[in-house]
């Protein structure tokens, strides 16, 4: 690794630390830059701009993803597969909201990543849902079968996930008793759309 490349990484951790303590909408190159224990010129030097920067924040951050998916041991059993990557999709968001919103909401004005950084990210990621679920798939299944499958148990992951991001975030519901097994309700809700999809 060269040097410079070692000061970009000491950056895009600097930043995700920024996100941590500030949130995305506290992403600023001077923040970032002074987290880093070094100059905004610094930060210039090694992204070009502001949006590169931001880039390379959300590579790293779907890196992470990408890594805590691979963590999962494969069974072979694929709704138990299914399952372990719902599991931690949750544990991701929950361990870092901050990072999570970056990820998945506008949550930086005027910050686009751009379709082709975007579908690198969904690829190494979503694509690994996509990956167990096919295992599941009939034969003859029709071309991208397992890719729809897949969408819609990660829409339902997301929305869970969000949910429970929000309201763990405000002031407590009394008499909200979802919140008292927010994991039981969770993998119910991954299960009803693998029950719904009729997966085996």
């Amino acid at each position: 690794m060269t040097e410079g490349e070692d000061l970009r990484g000491q950056f895009i951790e600097a930043a995700l630390r920024v996100v941590a303590a500030h949130g995305p909408a506290g992403l600023t190159v001077r923040r970032v830059a002074e987290e880093a224990g070094s100059s905004t010129m610094g930060v210039y030097s090694r992204f070009g701009s502001r949006t590169g920067m931001l880039q390379a924040l959300y590579e790293r951050a779907f890196d992470m993803l990408r890594d805590a998916f691979g963590a999962v041991p494969a069974t072979g059993e694929v709704l138990t597969d299914v399952r372990a990557l719902a599991l931690a999709y949750r544990l991701f968001a929950l361990q870092s909201p901050t990072r999570y919103a970056f990820m998945f909401e506008q949550a930086v004005p005027n910050f686009d990543p751009g379709p082709d950084l975007r579908v690198r990210a969904l690829e190494s990621t979503f694509g690994v849902l996509v990956a167990a679920v096919a295992q599941a798939a009939a034969p003859g299944a029709e071309p991208g079968a397992a890719e729809r499958s897949a969408y819609l148990i990660w829409t339902a992951m997301h929305g869970m996930v969000s949910i429970e991001l929000t309201h763990r975030d405000r002031t407590e519901l009394p008499g909200w008793s979802i919140a008292s097994d927010w994991e039981g309700v969770y993998l119910d809700g991954v299960h009803a759309v693998w029950n719904g999809l009729a997966l085996p």
